[in-house]
């Protein structure tokens, strides 16, 4: 909810969260074995979290760890979204939503269901609610299109599991590519899934290439569906994706800004960039900001450092090429890392060369910082009985993949590495936290190859 809320404002509407001890509704749909949802869940106690997922052995899985975690403020619903917006018991208990996200569902599911989708969030929203929908785009799957059907088909025809298959398609395509297959090796996105997909997870492949409803969708497609709950597209969830002078060449961008229609915008912004998939934030009732309100909210934001000073990265790599940061904006990066602050305390050390979106975007757009809107707030007795609880299902510190640990000072989950997840007992205050994951990332190794560090 926090990274949507900063997405709003860059968009320039307004978004507040709610105070650390404000009663909230966060609704996911299509959650999975819910490890996000009991994050922010237990985070922010006063939360209600509602979690919705069509796989009765995800929500098996996901109530097994709220029992085990003892986290008490949430709710987990094995439901078709079609049935559920149609109303009945289980849809009365969800309350009206503040927040609602849902990934990896959009593009991956019938009419029928994105239909329901609409009609659940015009039933379940309330006004000014954030949505954050996430799905596979076009033009950027454009390339890609046989590829994936062609996974699909070989794998239709093998025996075994979803991802067994994937595996099996993924296969032919490979010596179909060897082959120069013409748009197996046209098409980048083609040449770089099938070259690199080889460490991605069973679950990816099942869901994304043996699913018979798999769709890419163009953003104004999904705008005017979106619409039907009344819901107004602001801005990219990818912070750094709401400045054009990252995305696209200067000649892309001034025929881009002949049109001040955002839908267009986006659409000549998506057929410039390759951007295979959206991250988009809604709001229900979008109440526009003036720039110097824009600016003001932003510089109230308080953000902390996640990671050390000498992993500080001022060189992005974007769609639009390289971008190199200017001298002055690296200071105040480099001035972030010390620790909790304002985006404002850090303009103010040098407010001619900076301003607010700017910042926040190049600090937490990147990842190298996270807003900290319950900044001084103690860490919960469920954030930290989940952590142990997450912790406790690492069983091999090579194999494991980086997740989220509950953070209460950031209203939800923080990336850490294995090393650190398994850390027994997570309970210390948040600068130690911090300072932890550092001393876990220097350990591992973490930008080398974790396994060189496994035998110490």
């Amino acid at each position: 909810p926090v990274r949507m809320a900063a997405a709003c404002l860059l968009g320039g509407v307004t978004a507040e969260m709610p105070a650390a001890d404000e009663a909230a509704c966060y609704l996911e749909l299509g959650c999975g074995i819910g490890v996000g949802a009991l994050l922010i869940a237990a985070s922010n106690p006063a939360w209600k979290v509602v979690a919705v997922d069509y796989n009765p052995a995800h929500i098996a899985i996901a109530n097994g760890l709220a029992r085990a975690a003892r986290i008490d403020n949430i709710q987990f619903l094995e439901s078709d979204i079609v049935e559920l917006a149609a109303g009945g018991s289980a849809a009365a208990s969800i309350p009206a939503a503040d927040f609602v996200s849902m990934h990896g569902l959009w593009s991956w599911v019938s009419r029928e269901v994105r239909d329901g989708i609409v009609r659940l969030l015009a039933a379940k929203t309330r006004p000014g609610a954030l949505v954050h929908v996430s799905y596979n785009a076009l033009p950027g799957w454009q390339g890609a299109l046989a590829m994936q059907r062609l996974i699909y088909e070989a794998g239709r025809r093998t025996a075994g599991r979803s991802d067994q298959q994937a595996e099996a398609g993924l296969a032919l395509a490979k010596d179909l590519k060897a082959a120069e297959a013409f748009y197996l090796g046209e098409s980048a996105l083609s040449r770089e899934l099938i070259d690199n997909i080889h460490g991605a997870s069973r679950e990816y492949l099942g869901h994304e290439y043996m699913n018979a409803y798999w769709a890419p969708a163009f953003h104004a497609d999904v705008a005017a569906a979106m619409a039907g709950a009344k819901l107004d597209f602001v801005a990219s969830g990818n912070l750094l994706e709401n400045f054009p002078e990252l995305m696209m060449k200067p000649e892309q961008r001034t025929l881009m800004d002949r049109y001040t229609d955002p839908v267009m915008r986006e659409l000549i912004k998506d057929i410039c960039s390759q951007r295979a998939l959206r991250h988009d934030i809604y709001v229900r009732g979008a109440r526009r900001l003036r720039n110097a309100e824009r600016d003001a909210a932003i510089e109230r934001l308080t953000i902390t450092p996640g990671i050390i000073p000498s992993e500080l990265q001022t060189t992005l790599k974007v769609p639009g090429g390289t971008a190199e940061m200017s001298e002055p904006l690296k200071a105040l990066m480099a001035a972030a890392m010390e620790g909790p602050t304002t985006i404002g305390a850090l303009r103010a050390r040098d407010p001619a060369h900076s301003n607010p979106s700017e910042l926040l975007s190049v600090l937490v757009g990147t990842n190298q910082c996270q807003i900290a809107p319950y900044i001084g707030v103690a860490q919960p007795a469920s954030a930290n009985r989940l952590n142990r609880v997450l912790g406790d299902r690492i069983k091999n510190i090579v194999d494991a993949r980086n997740s989220g640990l509950a953070c209460a000072p950031l209203s939800t989950g923080f990336t850490a590495p294995p090393l650190l997840q398994f850390v027994p007992h997570f309970a210390f205050p948040l600068d130690e936290f911090f300072e932890r994951q550092a001393v876990a990332r220097e350990s591992v190794g973490e930008r080398q190859d974790p396994a060189a560090h496994c035998g110490d």
